[in-house]
């Protein structure tokens, strides 16, 4: 095998809740992850000279070390002591830096891609393990499918996933967010409200789309929102046209809406669109990283 192509998926967040900070800096949180069928497509090749070389279809990706699709290829080179070299092409499909997991998940299709590749027959938990010295998403992004992220985000119990009956509008407006800022403020606040996680959980497996969304919070999202208040509007927007319930995922700036009627999501995309360029209606997916092709 020269070659080998995946399937990198999104997340989004039903829940987020941020419970303390470890004296490492990392916060300790419970949330409720789902992939989505949004994907960047990941394509691997083997190159003669042992080098890692990164190309991509986005010009607002780093193609060096600062990759962490590079960061991955290098970590499973050394912990598996590989001397060949691999070109790796990202075409990219999920909005960047927009609270969705995007290069977690790409550098979890390098990891599961590799693995293959190279016949190194790692077991998913080692891969996890590898994953988690890249980013405490990586694990997820591996799995797919939904889960209960507990810890840091890397402890993750499988839980019922939204039903496949259900449609996602995604809309991420032009801005950046740092993850880093908005955790820091909300290291200063005090949390009045938070999501019941037992509730939700109970609700998707009683598979109640409508409770769940009207449920569904995020404890980061008054701090975003706060900042840049498109947030708020896009959500505003979601809600006038149909949807079940609105949220931001992860740390901003991707706002989502739950439907339960196609034609509904897609008629809200259009007027989105008249104003973000980067809107999408997509439904939820059992899989994380997926070899195709």
């Amino acid at each position: 095998m020269n070659s080998i192509q995946l399937k990198s998926r999104a997340k989004i967040n039903l829940s987020i809740d941020v419970l303390g900070k470890r004296p490492d800096g990392y916060h300790l949180v419970e949330m409720i992850m789902q992939t989505i069928d949004l994907f960047d497509i990941i394509k691997i090749f083997s190159i003669e000279e042992d080098k890692i070389i990164i190309e991509s279809n986005s010009k607002d990706i780093p193609l060096d070390s600062k990759n962490i699709v590079y960061k991955a290829a290098d970590l499973i080179k050394n912990h598996c002591n590989i001397r060949k070299g691999i070109k790796i092409y990202i075409e990219k499909n999920i909005p960047i830096a927009a609270g969705m997991a995007g290069g977690s998940s790409n550098a979890a299709a390098v990891l599961v891609g590799l693995n293959k590749l190279w016949n190194l027959n790692l077991s998913k938990d080692e891969l996890k393990v590898l994953g988690l010295k890249l980013g405490a998403d990586v694990p997820f992004c591996i799995e797919g499918e939904a889960s209960l992220a507990e810890n840091i985000g890397e402890k993750l119990t499988k839980i019922d996933g939204l039903s496949q009956d259900a449609f996602v509008l995604v809309c991420k407006p032009d801005l950046f967010v740092s993850t880093k800022e908005i955790y820091e403020e909300i290291d200063s606040k005090i949390i009045e409200k938070r999501p019941n996680n037992k509730l939700l959980i109970k609700l998707l497996k009683e598979n109640n789309i409508e409770m769940l969304a009207k449920n569904m919070y995020n404890v980061l999202e008054e701090v975003t929102k706060e900042k840049y208040p498109v947030i708020k509007e896009i959500e505003k927007v979601m809600m006038e046209n149909d949807a079940l319930g609105s949220m931001m995922s992860g740390s901003g700036p991707t706002v989502f809406g739950l439907y339960d009627n196609k034609e509904q999501a897609e008629n809200c995309k259009q007027i989105l669109l008249e104003s973000f360029k980067q809107v999408y209606v997509v439904k939820v997916h059992n899989k994380g990283v997926e070899i195709y092709g």
